[in-house]
């Protein structure tokens, strides 16, 4: 029953969205992301102890609350933008997208070598890989939760298909992306999640430890596979602008667990950067620094 109210969410701000100028609509996401700010006491602790953490404490209060509504803002519209583009054409999705530096990519395509697209939950991180694989033809295979609504998990499944965009489930999620590079296909791996001790490759973020997923690393050293770090960003969540940084190279000497090490960290140091020049579209919500300073998210 619960499947249905939410397929019948979906459809109703599908036809919303779809008859309010854009304008419009971002004055919502703006009042709703507003509303989930200051409504959630727990997420406005997590996003300033956050910020606190990663910035040093020299935030003002006004501007981590700045930060944490546009935070909300972000997460509204790649969610928005999931339910705007059901139905549309795929030049319609690239339409208002800009890219930079794309010849890294057009230059592995000439060569006709694989390569590995490593991102965060950055800007509208939906769009960033169904525009990837609009722009560049490509099938993109991601990396994600199975929903834990079987129905809306299939509605999401299609949409992102029509783009081709193809999911593996983080559980056994190694198979799946083997499968995908054996077919040569694209993956793109969401790196900046919190991970089980056991399970991470630890690494400095922000000059503190966080756990980090070595998945692309340990993809990129058995196949001798590049890493291409890619961000979205917006000013106006009307134009957006995809960034593709400079490739992490693939590492396979004797010692595999420096390989690994130097890689994810690596990858840590792109997605610092790309934040502390934009904070703002980070997703500041999630307990990122859990597994090593468990005690700033306490209430």
């Amino acid at each position: 029953m619960l499947d249905y109210l939410y397929l019948g969410l979906y459809k109703t701000f599908g036809f919303i969205l779809k008859v309010l100028p854009r304008k419009a609509t971002i004055k919502l996401m703006r009042g709703l992301a507003w509303f989930a700010y200051s409504v959630s006491k727990k997420h406005q602790h997590i996003m300033n102890n956050n910020l606190d953490l990663a910035f040093d404490k020299k935030l003002s209060k006004e501007e981590k609350k700045k930060i944490g509504i546009d935070a909300f803002i972000n997460l509204i519209d790649t969610t928005f933008g999931i339910i705007y583009r059901d139905n549309m054409e795929k030049q319609e999705v690239i339409k208002n997208v800009t890219f930079k530096n794309e010849e890294i990519i057009k230059a592995y395509q000439r060569e006709n070598k694989q390569f590995i697209l490593v991102t965060g939950h950055y800007g509208n991180w939906e769009l960033l890989s169904q525009s990837i694989a609009i722009k560049f033809e490509l099938t993109l295979v991601g990396v994600g939760r199975e929903l834990d609504s079987k129905v809306m998990d299939e509605v999401l499944i299609k949409n992102r298909e029509r783009f081709n965009v193809e999911m593996v489930y983080k559980k056994g999620a190694m198979k799946g992306c083997i499968r995908a590079i054996n077919q040569k296909k694209i993956i793109g791996i969401l790196t900046d999640q919190h991970l089980p001790l056991e399970q991470s490759i630890n690494v400095d973020f922000f000059n503190h430890k966080v756990t980090h997923t070595p998945l692309a690393s340990i993809l990129s050293r058995k196949f001798g596979i590049d890493l291409i770090p890619a961000y979205i960003s917006t000013d106006d969540y009307e134009n957006y602008t995809v960034t593709l940084y400079p490739p992490i190279k693939s590492l396979k000497t004797d010692n595999q667990e420096e390989d690994l090490k130097s890689m994810t960290k690596a990858q840590a140091m792109v997605l610092e950067e790309v934040i502390k020049k934009r904070p703002e579209q980070w997703f500041w919500q999630h307990k990122r620094w859990k597994a090593f300073y468990p005690e700033i998210y306490k209430m």
